[in-house]
């Protein structure tokens, strides 16, 4: 099998980077992706099948894997949710399909919003995932804007192993991510 282009930067060059900047001893100390969460709540469509077929039909050519639909456990009345209704739907990749998204995610999709300047650089969490909200889905190119029936957001968590946010931020800039300060690629030619 062919290795993903982004996954062959990251073994080759990012690897290497932050051992020298951050003097890891051992390989496996130095932090990676485990994991990438997409996810859309679906609001008022809950109790319509055709928008949870829809959503789930755009999430699942987004991510290319099937989703999971996410139904709530019990009644909660004061918010009008029954038990076992869908609230949500999900998609978790991880080991290969973590870097093709990624790749797309990175190359394709973000330069696509409009007026773009990069994500914020303070977007992480205390557990060290970094989150995402886009607004629309139509900024990916497997999506059709003639084919969708209303725009809905996304939300993504990158997962990585690291422990410091000097550590995240460095691996995503080295994988890519335009921050709003730090609008290019780290390891490009021109800058390392």
């Amino acid at each position: 099998m062919r290795q993903n282009r982004l996954k062959r930067l990251y073994t080759t060059k990012v690897v290497t980077k932050l051992r020298e900047k951050f003097r890891y001893s051992n390989v496996h100390c130095v932090p990676r992706l485990t994991k990438i969460v997409i996810n859309r709540g679906l609001g008022n469509e809950s109790q319509n099948a055709k928008s949870l077929e829809l959503s789930s039909l755009e999430l699942t050519q987004i991510a290319a894997q099937c989703v999971v639909v996410n139904r709530a456990r019990k009644a909660i009345s004061g918010f009008g949710i029954r038990a076992k209704i869908p609230l949500g739907i999900s998609v978790t990749l991880r080991s290969e399909r973590i870097y093709s998204f990624y790749d797309r995610l990175v190359n394709l999709a973000l330069p696509r919003i409009q007026d773009f300047k990069g994500v914020s650089a303070s977007s992480f969490d205390k557990f060290g995932n970094y989150n995402i909200g886009l607004k629309e889905q139509v900024i990916f190119p497997e999506i059709r804007y003639d084919q969708i029936d209303r725009l809905s957001g996304i939300d993504l968590s990158i997962v990585s192993t690291s422990v410091k946010d000097e550590d995240r931020l460095f691996l995503l800039r080295g994988l890519g991510i335009p921050f709003q300060n730090y609008p290019f690629l780290v390891y490009d030619k021109r800058y390392s």
